[in-house]
C-alpha cells in the first residue's frame, strides 16, 4: 500500500504522523471520504471543494491548491491500482506543541489513503436496516457548523457506540431542538405520499455528496424532493425511509425504535433511487490514470518492409 504524505508516496509502514500533530492531540483538522467505482472517482471535484470549504471555516491553511489536491488523490489511487476503493483525505493542523494555540503549528499535514471499505453487507440493501434514536444529540449549529467535516467526530462516535450496544448498525441523531439532524455517518431521508424529504442542513446535517446526488436523481425521475424539518413523528409515519452516504450509498430503513416503517420492507422509491445511483456512480466522476502493465499495453505491429517487386514476364 502506498500512502500520500505531504507530497510523497510512501509505504504504509513509513506513513507516520508526529505525536505533537494537532490532529492527533485535538482532532484539529478536516477530512473527506471518497469512493472509486470501476476506476472512476465519484464526484471528486465536489469532495475537494467541500474539503477546502471546511478548512477555510476552521482557518486551516491547506498547503497545496485544489488542483494539486485533485492530482494527489488521482496519483495515490493510481499507485495502489484499486479499481474499487475508498479514499480518505486528511488535512490536520500539523505538528505544534502541547498547547491548543494553532499558531504554534509549523504547517498542515496532508495525507491521502486508498483502501477497501464495505460498511454494510449486500443483504441489507435487499432487506433493509433497523435503526434506533441515539440519546446523544448532534452538536448544535451555534457551537460548530455541522457542514464542516472535521476530525473531531466524538459526538458521532458516542452515538455509534450506543447504536451497537442496542444491537443496531446505525442511529438517528436529533439536534438540541428535538428534530432529526442525520445519522452517525449517513444522511437521513423519508418518503411520504410520493415525496422524498431530508433534513435541511441548518438542522445539523452534513451536506453529503451522495445526499446531493440522490436529491438530483429524485428530481430527474420526476419525484418531488425537498430539504425540510423532520421530527421523529414524521419518520415513524413515513411510507419509506433510507440513508445515504459515501460508504452506505442508499440503504433502505425498515424500522426505527421498534416501529415498522411502511410495510416493513424496502419501498419502491428507495429501490429506484438505489438503482439510479448505482448507474450514476460509474459515470459521474474522474477516471483514475492507472499505470499500463505490459499485458495491457497495445501490441506493436511489426514493421513490414517492402520486398522486391515481382518481375513481370511478357505475355506469350
Amino acid at each position: 500500500m502506498k500512502i500520500y504524505m505531504n507530497g510523497r508516496l510512501v509505504p504504509k509502514e513509513e506513513a507516520t504522523v508526529s505525536v505533537f500533530d494537532h490532529g492527533f492531540l485535538y482532532g484539529d483538522g478536516v477530512f473527506e471520504g471518497i469512493r472509486v467505482y470501476e476506476g472512476v472517482v465519484f464526484r471528486l471535484k465536489e469532495h475537494v471543494d467541500r474539503l477546502y470549504e471546511s478548512a477555510r471555516t476552521l482557518a486551516l491553511k491547506i498547503p497545496i491548491t485544489p488542483k494539486e489536491m485533485t492530482d494527489a488523490v488521482l496519483k495515490t489511487a493510481a499507485a495502489n491500482e484499486k479499481r474499487d476503493a475508498y479514499i480518505r483525505v486528511v488535512v490536520s493542523r500539523g505538528a505544534g506543541d502541547l498547547g491548543i494555540d494553532p499558531s504554534n503549528c509549523a504547517g498542515a499535514t496532508v495525507v491521502v489513503i486508498v483502501d477497501a471499505i464495505k460498511l454494510y453487507p449486500e443483504e441489507i440493501y435487499r432487506k433493509g436496516i433497523s435503526l434506533i434514536t441515539a440519546s446523544v444529540r448532534r452538536t448544535p449549529l451555534e457551537c460548530m457548523d455541522t457542514r464542516v467535516k472535521s476530525l473531531n467526530y466524538l459526538n458521532n462516535i458516542m452515538a455509534k457506540i450506543q447504536a451497537k450496544q442496542l444491537g443496531s448498525l446505525e442511529a438517528v441523531m436529533l439536534n438540541t431542538q428535538g428534530t432529526i439532524a442525520e445519522c452517525t455517518a449517513d444522511n437521513f431521508f423519508i418518503v411520504k405520499d410520493g415525496q422524498v424529504k431530508t433534513p435541511d442542513l441548518t438542522q445539523g446535517a452534513l451536506g453529503g455528496i451522495t445526499r446531493a446526488a440522490v436529491l438530483e436523481l429524485a428530481r430527474k425521475a420526476g419525484i418531488p424532493a425537498s430539504e425540510t424539518v423532520l421530527a421523529l413523528h414524521d419518520a415513524y409515519n413515513a411510507d419509506e425511509c433510507f440513508l445515504t452516504g459515501t460508504g452506505a450509498e442508499v440503504v433502505p430503513v425498515v424500522s426505527l425504535d421498534g416501529r415498522e416503517i411502511g410495510d416493513g420492507k424496502p419501498g419502491p422509491i428507495t429501490a429506484r433511487l438505489l438503482a439510479d445511483f448505482r448507474k450514476l456512480r460509474v459515470t459521474d466522476g474522474t477516471r483514475v490514470p492507472y499505470p499500463v502493465s505490459p499485458r495491457q499495453a497495445p501490441k506493436r505491429t511489426p514493421a513490414v518492409r517492402p520486398g522486391p517487386s515481382p518481375r513481370r514476364t511478357a505475355a506469350p
